[in-house]
């Protein structure tokens, strides 16, 4: 049983590499190839969820176009699964330069749920979120790990 959660293991990063490329390239196609068509996404921008793969996508082609030059990197990356379904975690530094030339970046926290669809892993579930300060209601752009 451990190689197999070994082997599940090496293929779930390499999923999350997969996926962290097209981000990098800002591959809205080769981004959403990675996700269910059912994914439920809970995104630290715009609105509350996204259902489903096309309301997923457009808000990533969104994101695309905010974030020229984007920066991502995953950070502490960890997985538990069993059987068809995983989740792991990791800390994510995120950003891009915007339409002005200036560029923003910030730690996020990223929970993502993978099942295994006809042999292949791929993210049912997602959740990005950046930290607040519930005393003065902002957000921590300025968190570090």
């Amino acid at each position: 049983m451990t190689g197999d959660k070994n082997a599940d293991h090496g293929e779930l990063h390499a999923v999350l590499e997969s996926w962290l490329n097209a981000v990098r390239a800002s591959d809205v196609e080769g981004i959403t190839s990675h996700y269910t068509r059912d994914i439920l996404a809970f995104d630290a921008v715009k609105q509350l969820q996204f259902k489903g793969v096309e309301a997923y996508a457009s808000h990533w082609r969104d994101c695309t176009q905010m974030c020229r030059e984007p920066t991502f990197d995953i950070h502490q990356l960890s997985f538990e699964s069993g059987g068809d379904t995983a989740f792991g975690h990791y800390l994510a530094y995120c950003g891009g330069t915007d339409d002005k030339g200036q560029h923003n970046a910030s730690w996020a926290r990223v929970t993502v749920g993978l099942r295994r669809e006809a042999g292949r892993w791929k993210i049912a579930h997602e959740h990005f979120s950046i930290p607040f300060d519930p005393a003065t209601g902002q957000l921590l752009f300025d968190a570090k790990p």
